[in-house]
């Protein structure tokens, strides 16, 4: 193959008619974009670990299920630092040796986690997940471009996410139920393996991809200087950070209010894990019609749910549908903040990306330590307290300052 047809392969433009490529669209690589849908299964699995674990692991630890909830905050904020740096520290690397770096780090990650005798390595453990996931997601999307044409593209990101929605249907459940079968350690281990497999399919499927696109502080300053992506990020920071808050500690609210058995939260998460499947098929519909209705229906929803286990959350029932239809909800954030940011800066489109990323991990942070100290001193319906609140400004600022609906902008 010539070096032109090779390129061409990898540009996202290829077959758009111009004086610089040819007319004839070149293939997508099917298998190269699986690995890195294999490659967010892995990390948000591993990353979603500690909500179904928490009380056994701050058990095993001989710390309290609100420092043991921090777990998730170091992921976080490390990720939060990683989604725009590591593009700028990796811009003269080939990108397929960078996501098998990231990749061997989430491995890496889960073994020190399964390994894990005191606080402080789990934490560090988990300071190492946070470097694979701000990195992976920040270039997830524009290789995902490059490994399709722009055609084809949707099809490309919609696979891409699917390994969201796999994790946030297995990751909560199955960790439960390894952890009460074998001990939380050995969901860790689970999830290495996945990690291992992730980074043997990106080494065979993943063609050379030299690095494109020259990221920059001053493109990045630029962003943050415009209106519409100030108002997107805040969005995202108050509802994000509300729903983990009561996410990170759903756990507490099942075994202390509604005083489940071990197998009846397996099978609450699981309905959670579901009702987020099938919630990002239903925010990505409504996100068509404009991401601004799938943003307050789900915060909407969140809100009154949050509610509904303040008030009626020692009934099982109550309880069992209230977290079902809370991961339904969810599902309508991820495609209506990502499309919301990248109509807000469609010239900056991967910068935009990096952006949201990093106030996602913020805002996992910010809910994982209020929602802990909350937890830890009002007693575990103080997390669905926080979300309730948080999540239904996040809700109204969208509504107010949101983008205008898809017929409007026709």
């Amino acid at each position: 193959m010539s070096s032109t047809s090779c390129s061409a392969c990898l540009d996202p433009l290829a077959g758009l008619p111009s004086a610089n490529h040819p007319p004839a669209e070149a293939a997508a690589r099917w298998a190269a974009v699986a690995s890195l849908s294999l490659g967010v299964f892995g990390l948000v699995t591993a990353e979603f670990l500690p909500a179904s674990l928490l009380t056994a692991m701050a058990a095993d630890l001989h710390v309290t299920a609100g420092a043991a909830g921090q777990a998730v905050t170091a992921t976080a904020l490390v990720g939060a630092v990683a989604a725009p740096t590591i593009p700028l520290l990796t811009a003269r690397f080939d990108r397929k040796r960078v996501l098998l770096a990231l990749t061997a780090l989430l491995l890496v990650s889960n073994l020190l986690a399964a390994t894990a005798g005191s606080l402080s390595v789990l934490l560090f453990a988990r300071v190492v997940l946070g470097v694979a996931l701000g990195g992976f997601w920040s270039m997830a999307a524009a290789l995902a471009m490059r490994l399709a044409p722009e055609r084809l593209f949707p099809r490309a990101m919609s696979l891409v996410l699917t390994g969201v929605s796999i994790a946030t249907v297995c990751a909560a459940p199955v960790g439960a139920w390894m952890g009460s079968l074998w001990g939380w350690r050995s969901a860790f281990v689970a999830a290495g393996v996945v990690g291992m497999l992730a980074f043997v399919v990106q080494l065979v499927a993943l063609p050379a991809l030299p690095p494109r696109d020259q990221a920059s502080l001053k493109g990045l300053r630029e962003l943050l200087a415009r209106g519409p992506v100030r108002i997107a990020l805040l969005a995202v920071l108050l509802v994000i950070s509300g729903h983990f808050a009561g996410f990170t500690y759903i756990r507490p609210v099942l075994e202390d209010v509604t005083k489940l058995p071990v197998a009846a939260i397996s099978a609450v998460l699981l309905g959670y894990g579901i009702g987020g499947f099938f919630g990002n098929f239903a925010g990505g519909w409504l996100a068509g019609h404009g991401e601004r209705y799938a943003i307050v229906a789900g915060s909407a929803m969140i809100a009154l749910l949050a509610a509904a286990l303040l008030v009626g959350g020692s009934s099982t029932m109550v309880t069992a549908v209230a977290v079902t239809l809370w991961g339904f909800a969810f599902g309508a954030f991820p495609v209506g903040f990502q499309t919301w940011i990248v109509r807000a800066a469609p010239d900056q489109a991967e910068a935009a990306g990096g952006l949201l990323v990093a106030a996602f991990q913020v805002a996992i942070a910010t809910g994982a330590i209020a929602g802990g100290l909350i937890v830890d001193r009002t007693g575990a319906l103080g997390a669905p307290a926080f979300a309730m609140v948080a999540v239904a400004l996040g809700g109204l600022l969208a509504w107010r300052r949101g983008p205008a609906p898809a017929m409007a902008r026709a």
